[in-house]
């Protein structure tokens, strides 16, 4: 498995608490999406730690192919 798996053509709205530490899952294996559950075991892939800069709703990453993890850039857009 060398590319993740695209969870969703479309990121995932979240809401997030200022302070509180999230880990956005990176393969995209994860049944508790868009966040890690440990399905990544065995890949190249890690989940990615970030924590909230403000209590506020963030559009995270569905297709794992952003250029700015966790967040969506809007590459889904453009995947096959």
């Amino acid at each position: 498995m060398n590319e993740p798996k695209v969870a969703q053509k479309a990121p995932f709205a979240v809401s997030v608490e200022k302070g509180k530490t999230y880990h956005w899952c990176a393969c995209g294996l994860s049944p508790k999406q868009p966040f890690c559950s440990g399905a990544h075991k065995g890949t190249p892939f890690v989940p990615l730690a970030f924590t909230a800069e403000e209590t506020k709703t963030v559009y995270l990453c569905g297709c794992k192919h952003t250029a700015k993890p966790p967040f969506c850039d809007g590459t889904h857009l453009k995947l096959k």
